[in-house]
C-alpha cells in the first residue's frame, strides 16, 4: 500500500495572508490542532499549529483596547508565524514507511506532496489506524489465528498450505515479533474456525490465545 492511495485530499489548508483569527476560526470548526500553509499556486509552505496561533493572540491581561485589538487582529496574519520545519513524504512512500517516520518523530501527520513541492495530500494518524484494520481484514469478518511459529524460512507458507487444503480462503496475513517469539496471524474466511485450528495443531503448530500473554500485562 503506498501513501498516495490512501491520503487524504479533502482538508483544510491557509495561505501566508489569511488572517489570524480566520485560521482560529478554521482550527476550531474543524477540530484540528494544525493548518498547512500554502501560496496562490498550491505549494507547501509549511504549517501553522494552535500553540502558534494562542500564543499570537492579544492575551486577556493585555492593556490595549479593545479598538486596538481588533485593529490588530485585522492585520496579523499566518505570514508572520507559521513554521518552515514541516516533515514530508511523496505519494509512492510505503505507507509502513511514513507509519514509522511518524513514530520516530513523534509526529501526528505528514503532508504528501509532488515533484514540483505542490502538496496533494496530507496522512495522518487516523488514516494509519484505518489502514492497520483494513490490512488486518478486520471488516471483513471471518476468524482470527494467532499462531507461534519458528522464525525460519518458508513457515507462513507452510501454514498457509495447511489452510488452503482445508479449501479455505485467507482475508489477511500478518507477522510480528513479540519477546522473541515469532508469531502469525491469520484470518481466515469462515466463521467456525475449529477444522483448520486441529489440522495447524495436527500439524504441530501452536495456536495461542489472549491467555497465552496474561503475565505480560497483570
Amino acid at each position: 500500500m503506498y501513501v498516495g492511495l490512501k491520503m487524504l485530499r479533502d482538508f483544510v489548508k491557509v495561505t501566508p495572508q489569511t488572517l489570524v483569527k480566520d485560521a482560529q476560526k478554521q482550527l476550531e470548526d474543524n477540530k484540528l490542532w494544525m493548518l498547512l500553509v500554502v501560496d496562490e499556486n498550491g505549494k507547501l509552505l509549511g504549517y501553522v499549529r494552535k500553540e502558534d496561533i494562542f500564543a499570537a493572540l492579544p492575551s486577556i491581561m493585555t492593556s490595549l483596547e479593545k479598538h486596538e485589538i481588533n485593529y490588530l487582529m485585522s492585520k496579523l496574519t499566518v505570514e508572520k508565524i507559521y513554521r518552515t520545519d514541516i516533515k514530508t513524504v511523496a505519494p509512492e512512500t510505503e505507507i509502513e514507511g511514513a507509519a514509522d517516520m511518524m513514530f520516530e518523530m513523534d509526529l501526528a501527520g505528514l503532508a504528501v506532496v509532488g515533484q514540483e513541492g505542490e502538496l496533494i495530500g496530507y496522512i495522518n494518524r487516523n488514516v494509519m489506524l484505518d489502514v492497520l484494520a483494513e490490512e488486518m481484514g478486520y471488516r471483513e469478518g471471518g476468524s482470527r489465528l494467532t499462531i507461534e511459529v519458528e522464525d525460519r524460512s518458508g513457515v507462513l507458507y507452510e501454514v498457509a498450505g495447511v489452510i488452503a487444503n482445508m479449501k479455505m480462503s485467507i482475508i489477511s496475513t500478518g507477522t510480528f515479533f513479540f519477546n522473541g517469539r515469532r508469531v502469525v496471524v491469520v484470518r481466515v474466511d469462515t466463521e467456525d474456525p475449529s477444522a483448520v485450528e486441529a489440522a495447524l495443531t495436527d500439524r504441530g503448530y501452536k495456536l495461542v490465545t489472549p491467555d497465552d500473554f496474561k503475565e505480560e500485562w497483570t
